[in-house]
């Protein structure tokens, strides 16, 4: 196993219960950019830090189950599936909240890691179904198209 996959390794740890955000911290360089379905593009340690805050503030016992997990280079690759119970608030883009549903979620993802020579995630990437996931939490609107 190489850097990159502990580094993912430890970042999966840090967004997992109990959520560690003082790991999450370490984890980022300051310049890092990451690329999320739902925060668009973020840019610095301390705006991806909050993005994680914020997600786990929603499912504070969150889960992840590993489908496959790579690692080419100095990036690590991890596909599976995240699970928990909506209890906190979900913060929605527009810096408004929404009240916990207290739903269970399980939405399959993939996120995508890049290391730099210190070590640590310097560009990272996450991919799930927006949809699937409101969808899960009851916040769609009924009349929704299928």
């Amino acid at each position: 196993m190489g850097q990159a996959r502990e580094v993912m390794d430890r970042l999966t740890e840090a967004v997992t219960a109990p959520p560690d955000v003082k790991a999450l911290n370490e984890l980022f360089a300051a310049d890092a950019v990451a690329l999320t379905p739902d925060g668009g593009e973020i840019h610095g340690r301390d705006n991806i830090v909050e993005y994680w805050r914020q997600m786990t503030d929603a499912i504070p016992e969150g889960a992840f189950e590993s489908v496959h997990s790579y690692e080419i280079g100095n990036t690590a690759i991890d596909e599976g599936f995240f699970s928990g119970r909506n209890t906190g608030p979900i913060h929605l883009p527009s810096g408004e909240s929404l009240p916990a549903t207290q739903k269970e979620i399980r939405i399959r993802g993939v996120d995508l890691a890049t290391i730099d020579e210190d070590g640590r995630i310097a560009d990272y990437r996450l991919y799930f179904d927006q949809l699937d996931f409101l969808g899960q939490l009851g916040l769609l609107p009924e009349d929704l198209p299928a």
